[in-house]
C-alpha cells in the first residue's frame, strides 16, 4: 500500500511539475521592465522565449516575435534548448509511468517490469527537473549581469550628474514558475524512484532436499548423502548406518525375532 502511495503520488507531483514546465517555457514574462526610477510609466516592456511585447497605458499590448534564429543570444538559445528537452524528456516520462502503475493493469505484466517503468520514469523526470532549473538559472543569471552593466551606462553624462534613460529588465513571473515546476519534477522523479524498490519482487531461496527410496544396493552415509550405488561387478553391497559399515553378509549372520516365527 505504501508502495503505490508512493508511486501515485510521485506521479502526481511529476505531472503537476511538467505542466509547469510547459506554462513556464510559453509565457512572455520571461524579463520585465524595472519601473524603478524610471519616468516613462506610459509604456511597459517584458520579453519571453519567443517574442517581446509592450503594454500600453490604455491596455493596448502589442506583441513581436523573435523572427531570426542566428541573431540571438548564444544563452537566449540554449535556455531554449534546455526548456524544450525538459519537455521531451517529462513528456515521454509521463507516458511511461502511466504504464508503470501499479494500480493499472496490462495484459500479464510482470512487476519486475513495472519496476523498471517506473525507474525509468523517475530518472526522466529528474533530468527533466535539472534541465528546467538550469535553464531557469542561465537566463536569471544573463539578467543580473545586464541589469548592472544597464545601471552603470546610466550614470556616464558629467561625472555621474546627467542620468541617460534606459531600459532595464529585471525577473519576470515565468522565472518563478520554471523554478518552482523544475523542483516538483525532481522530487516526483525522485519519488518514482524510492517507489521501484517496493515493486521489485523479492527472492525466495528454497533448500532442496533430495529423498531416494532405500533400495537394496543402495549405500548411504550417516549425513544422508548418497555414497555410492553398489552396483559394480567387484562390488560388495553394504549399508551404512550410524556411522558403523556393516556388509550384507554380517547383517543377515545375525538372528532376529522374526527368524523364529
Amino acid at each position: 500500500m505504501a508502495v503505490t502511495a508512493c508511486q501515485g503520488l510521485g506521479f502526481v507531483v511529476s505531472l503537476l511539475g511538467v505542466a509547469g514546465i510547459i506554462a513556464a517555457t510559453c509565457m512572455d514574462q520571461w524579463s520585465t521592465q524595472d519601473l524603478y526610477n524610471n519616468p516613462v510609466t506610459a509604456v511597459f516592456n517584458y520579453q519571453g522565449l519567443w517574442r517581446s511585447c509592450v503594454r500600453e497605458s490604455s491596455g493596448f499590448t502589442e506583441c513581436r516575435g523573435y523572427f531570426t534564429l542566428l541573431g540571438l543570444p548564444a544563452m537566449l538559445q540554449a535556455v531554449r534548448a534546455l526548456m524544450v528537452v525538459g519537455i521531451v524528456l517529462g513528456a515521454i516520462g509521463v507516458l511511461v509511468s502511466i504504464f508503470a502503475l501499479k494500480c493499472i493493469r496490462i495484459g500479464s505484466m510482470e512487476d519486475s517490469a513495472k519496476a523498471k517503468m517506473t525507474l525509468t520514469s523517475g530518472i526522466m523526470f529528474i533530468i527533466a527537473g535539472l534541465c528546467a532549473i538550469a535553464g531557469v538559472s542561465v537566463f536569471a543569471n544573463m539578467l543580473v549581469t545586464n541589469f548592472w552593466m544597464s545601471t552603470a551606462g546610466m550614470y556616464t553624462g558629467l561625472g555621474g550628474m546627467v542620468q541617460t534613460v534606459q531600459t532595464r529588465y529585471t525577473f519576470g513571473s515565468a522565472l518563478f514558475v520554471g523554478w518552482v515546476a523544475g523542483g516538483l519534477t525532481l522530487i516526483g522523479g525522485v519519488m518514482m524512484c524510492i517507489a521501484c524498490r517496493g515493486l521489485v519482487p523479492e527472492e525466495t531461496n528454497y533448500k532442496a532436499v533430495s529423498y531416494h527410496a532405500s533400495g537394496h544396493n543402495v549405500a548411504y552415509k550417516s549425513g544422508g548423502f548418497k555414497a555410492s550405488t553398489g552396483f559394480g561387478p567387484n562390488t560388495k553391497n553394504k549399508r551404512i548406518y550410524d556411522g558403523g559399515a556393516h556388509t550384507e553378509d554380517e547383517v543377515q549372520s545375525h538372528p532376529s525375532k522374526y527368524d523364529y516365527v
